[in-house]
């Protein structure tokens, strides 16, 4: 189908464009940016047309964070829900951890799993194979045939490696071959607790969960890679001192880029409040010294991008005491409106909020979708993966408006809810309208 989107302010934050304009799209690409004054191909006949006065049209999101809960966990999550939420929040590429029950080892596994969510014809989905078979830290899996399935890297999701020999070997299997190792930093014995190590995880009675698990892991993983010259994303930073590591192995000129979720970005320790299990997550939240310096560290490019760590969880996994409560919370739809949040209150700007989404994602990927479908921005010529929304209007975070399965966040109470900026008025994937408000 032929779409047009009109009077739009269109922003691709990988070139830096920034101009009203229109967009034609045509057999899944797009094949004019029009700005004002500015014609569109003579053959070029709308079908449909998006009027996006007042709103940004900018790249699809790119989300490298989203658990989907299929297969394994469906009583939480189905993959028509979750993709569906995804859409819904303007996200048209994410990308899955390997813990599925099974564990996503297998090529077989890989490719059921993309050709379910393929014939959803919704948001494109980009599997993390798992670093060992069936996460147990023993034995490496076989990378180059989970590769060729669709895996895009290798993950221990959240079960940290024990063995460091074992780290060693991934490390070196993966550098030899180009693959990205995706890890979350956290030594598994100091990282058992619930709650960040603190005066108030001691107030409360909470096991806590020191900075060092963080830190002692970090300079584990930078060792490695000194010795291994692999490539890593480091997944979740949650401290001011993993952020001053990150930085430091960056000047270093290691192969690393990381992310920060917007849990960590927005929320600290004091939003547990009450024992609310709302606010149970993984990495856990911690002080506010530490939700500034990974805020800084977005926006001065220490950290490179923004997740939503979407875990969507069921109302019995919730309703237990803090402690034994199952971590997690739901946030693909909140990932663009909390973006803009942290633009506004950081003084970045629209086009750094959309870069920590879009290009900068993508460019941790890589040329994952082919040479015709480069993720993350918008060109002539390129995938027609677009987000129409409008900065203007503002929404509350309820229950109720959310389309995933799971409908727990720290950012939604009982009867209200956060208002939050922006609202998604069209995701366009691969050039078909997959949400329309």
């Amino acid at each position: 189908m032929n779409i047009l989107i009109q009077h739009g302010r269109v922003i691709d934050p990988a070139s830096g464009f920034d101009h009203a304009a229109d967009v034609a799209v045509a057999d899944g690409h797009i094949v004019a940016i029009a700005k004002a004054g500015e014609k569109l191909p003579a053959n070029f006949k709308a079908e449909h047309t998006i009027d996006a006065k007042g709103c940004i049209v900018a790249p699809g999101l790119v989300d490298l964070q989203v658990r989907l809960r299929e297969p394994g966990y469906e009583h939480e999550g189905m993959l028509a829900s979750e993709l569906t939420a995804a859409v819904a929040g303007g996200v048209t590429s994410l990308v899955c951890p390997p813990d599925t029950d099974p564990v996503l080892d297998e090529p077989g596994l890989v490719e059921m799993l993309k050709f379910r969510a393929e014939k959803l014809h919704r948001a494109r989905v980009f599997p993390l194979g798992a670093l060992t078979v069936g996460l147990k830290g023993e034995v490496l899996t076989e990378m180059s045939d989970l590769t060729d399935a669709g895996c895009v890297g290798f993950s221990q999701a959240e079960v940290p490696l024990e063995n460091t020999q074992v780290l060693q070997r991934a490390l070196q299997y993966a550098a030899t071959f180009g693959y990205t190792v995706w890890l979350r930093p956290q030594e598994i014995h100091l990282g058992k607790g619930v709650a960040a190590s603190g005066p108030l995880a001691t107030r409360l009675g909470l096991g806590g969960v020191p900075v060092a698990a963080e830190t002692i892991a970090l300079h584990t993983i930078f060792a490695l890679m000194r010795a291994t010259r692999a490539r890593v994303h480091l997944c979740r930073i949650s401290s001011a001192e993993g952020v001053d590591l990150v930085r430091a192995a960056k000047k270093e000129g290691l192969a690393v880029t990381a992310d920060v979720s917007i849990n960590s970005l927005h929320l600290s320790d004091h939003d547990i409040g009450y024992f609310d299990s709302r606010a149970r997550v993984t990495p856990v939240l911690r002080q506010q010294r530490d939700r500034d310096a990974l805020r800084a560290a977005l926006a001065d490019g220490t950290l490179d991008v923004l997740v939503s760590d979407h875990t969507p969880i069921d109302i019995d996994g919730k309703t237990l005491p803090f402690a034994e409560a199952e971590p997690g919370a739901t946030g693909l739809e909140l990932l663009l409106s909390l973006s803009l949040k942290w633009a506004q209150e950081a003084g970045v700007g629209v086009l750094r909020a959309l870069d920590v989404l879009t290009s900068q994602p993508a460019r941790v990927l890589g040329s994952v979708a082919g040479e015709d479908k480069v993720l993350g921005q918008l060109r002539v010529g390129g995938v027609a993966d677009v987000v129409v929304f409008d900065p203007q209007a503002e929404w509350q975070v309820t229950p109720d408006a959310l389309h995933s399965q799971g409908k727990h966040t720290p950012f939604a109470f009982d009867m209200t809810g956060m208002r939050l900026p922006a609202r998604v008025q069209a995701t366009l994937v691969d050039g078909r309208i997959a949400f329309q408000a």
